[in-house]
């Protein structure tokens, strides 16, 4: 049998120049305002011009492919290489048995299952496939959360992606898995003072789940805390919802608030981030334990 990874990630246009097509791609085609995209290549431009989402997330591949010593291919939701062209490389090399898996830790039927979708559709039963679902409570994936965060004396704020407030009477599990992730991280940190945020949510008119963290960060404010430290359970790079939301938006807000805001380091390609999504992956099929 011959095994291989289909590693996903949402996509991101690397340039500003990117917008507009980045952003039709995510409405399925319809029309998107010019409002909408000078917005977001503003926003592009406020952190350097471009997203290092590509190159983080093929460091990431080479690693996982290195600690797996399977191929692994990498596929995006929104942008390239597509995961239907991560699927056809894999099988045009040999690949008879998949496994696909999402670089976000936490299932929701409006974000995960949509990869699933999208993989299945590719690979249209030409060969054997392994969904990972979630692994929001991966032990390896904790303890490296909780090595972020560890010692540190002020307060906690732990984030993900808003999604809007309906999925909770649809019973998505999506919420109650990232409550329980920061549960573990603070457990295994041994935090004491710790609350969790939603970021990023998207105008649609609807509401979103909240807190946002910047609601979050003035209610800390307003109860005399000095200084605060976010770490995003629901992200494992730097793209645009790390190094816009958090590292401009957010910061200039607690500035404003004279409240002290730092970052965990992003997961990116670290080897014990690595070493953990190799676990997730081995769970799901066999690897030579001595490649």
């Amino acid at each position: 049998m011959s095994e291989a990874v289909i590693l996903m990630a949402y996509g991101s246009p690397p340039r500003a120049a990117d917008v507009a097509e980045y952003l039709t791609d995510i409405r399925g085609g319809r029309p998107v305002s010019d409002e909408a995209i000078e917005e977001l290549q503003e926003r592009y431009r406020r952190i350097g011009g471009r997203s290092p989402l590509d190159e983080i997330t093929e460091a990431q591949r080479d690693a996982l492919e290195r600690e797996l010593g399977v191929p692994v291919y990498v596929g995006m939701k929104h942008w390239r290489p597509r995961i239907a062209d991560a699927v056809e490389t894999a099988l045009v090399e040999g690949a008879d048995s998949m496994v696909g898996v999402v670089l976000a830790p936490h299932y929701s039927r409006l974000s995960i299952a949509g990869y699933r979708d999208r993989l299945e559709t590719a690979l249209a039963g030409r060969a054997g496939l392994t969904f990972v679902e979630s692994w929001h409570d991966d032990q390896a994936f904790v303890e490296v959360l909780a090595d972020r965060v560890r010692g540190f004396e002020g307060h906690v704020i732990f984030t993900a992606h808003s999604l809007p407030e309906r999925i909770l009477q649809e019973g998505d599990p999506y919420r109650d898995q990232l409550l329980e992730t920061a549960q573990l991280v603070a457990d295994r940190a041994g935090l004491e003072h710790w609350s969790f945020a939603f970021q990023s949510a998207s105008p649609t008119g609807e509401p979103w789940l909240g807190p946002d963290i910047l609601e979050e960060l003035a209610t800390l404010s307003a109860n005399g805390l000095e200084n605060a430290l976010v770490c995003p359970i629901g992200f494992v790079s730097d793209h645009l919802e790390i190094l816009w939301d958090l590292d401009v938006e957010a910061c200039e807000r607690s500035a404003e608030l004279g409240l002290e805001l730092e970052r965990i380091e992003s997961l990116n390609d670290d080897p014990a981030f690595i070493c953990a999504l190799a676990g997730v992956v081995r769970k799901a099929f066999p690897v030579p334990s001595d490649s």
